[in-house]
């Protein structure tokens, strides 16, 4: 984790003392993406796959679930001791190892269902449960965007993200030439949006488009809301690209945004752009022979 990022989560921590527990998970995270361990786990892409189909539809994913859930028992643990009600119910799932590859891959794919009957079977509150566990693939996720960051379908025009399927969790409008951007913030995935549309129904009608400015900040923070479905998007003027590491923070940071649009009855539509299905298997550990000379 760069200086940088450390230093935001600090600010962050100090503007938002209330937010402490849940900004020791997001650190934990945060500091698993310089991992290189996750690269040797990105699949290879799928030969063959629809045209409007993110680019790890259909992947085959080998990981050691020993691996993994040391890192899935890592984040639930530090959730578990935040001191917090019901990140305290998340005790019971680190003792469970049957649930390891599922539990991973149910979080890839933003599968709420079989989250939630995990999450039972755990005897955790779904609600934490379904938060923590959405954090989970997220360095594996940076990593597929490091990877396939060119090899992005050309002439994507979907409202969710090209490598993962996740809705946009903001827009970025760039540099003189006002270029727009969505940004994932699962994967850090960005992909550029050349007019002014809703990424969740594809509205492009500029009656059916509104843009709400808080009291403070000016212009350069913005809410993009569509009349029809109801969802938003917060959108920041910047000079560049947030580094992939504050893609998360800065949408964390910008909490007053989401409350504004929630008063104005919009919101964030639940689970994946695009539903997709993955394979997970375990990968046996590499074993190495000594050789006495």
């Amino acid at each position: 984790m760069t200086a940088s990022i450390d230093s935001d989560l600090r600010d962050l921590g100090q503007q938002r003392p209330e937010w402490q527990p849940w900004l020791a998970v997001v650190e934990e995270v945060l500091r698993e993406l310089t991992d290189a361990k996750w690269d040797a786990v990105i699949p290879d892409l799928a030969a063959a796959r629809e045209s409007k189909a993110p680019l790890l539809a259909g992947a085959g994913i080998a990981i050691e679930a020993a691996w993994l859930r040391r890192w899935t028992q890592q984040l639930i643990g530090t959730a578990s001791r935040s001191g917090t009600e019901k990140m305290a119910t998340l005790k019971g799932a680190l003792r469970e190892t049957a649930t390891t590859l599922p539990l991973f891959k149910a979080s890839l794919r933003l599968d709420e269902s079989a989250l939630k009957q995990i999450a039972v079977s755990c005897d955790a509150d779904p609600d934490a449960f379904q938060a923590v566990a959405a954090l989970l693939p997220v360095p594996f996720l940076h990593a597929c965007n490091r990877r396939w960051s060119h090899s992005l379908p050309q002439g994507w025009v979907e409202g969710y993200c090209p490598v993962c399927g996740a809705w946009p969790a903001i827009a970025e409008v760039r540099g003189i030439e006002r270029s727009r951007y969505f940004r994932c913030s699962r994967c850090a995935g960005e992909w550029q949006v050349n007019c002014l549309v809703c990424a969740f129904c594809g509205m492009t009608d500029h009656q059916q488009l509104v843009s709400l400015l808080p009291e403070q900040g000016g212009n350069t923070r913005v809410i993009e809301a569509c009349k029809r479905c109801l969802g938003y998007v917060k959108t920041f003027t910047t000079l560049q690209a947030s580094p992939a590491a504050k893609v998360m923070l800065d949408d964390l940071a910008s909490v007053d945004l989401d409350i504004a649009a929630l008063e104005h009855g919009y919101k964030r539509p639940q689970g994946a752009g695009y539903c997709f299905d993955v394979r997970v298997i375990d990968k046996p550990a590499e074993k190495f022979s000594f050789w006495r000379t």
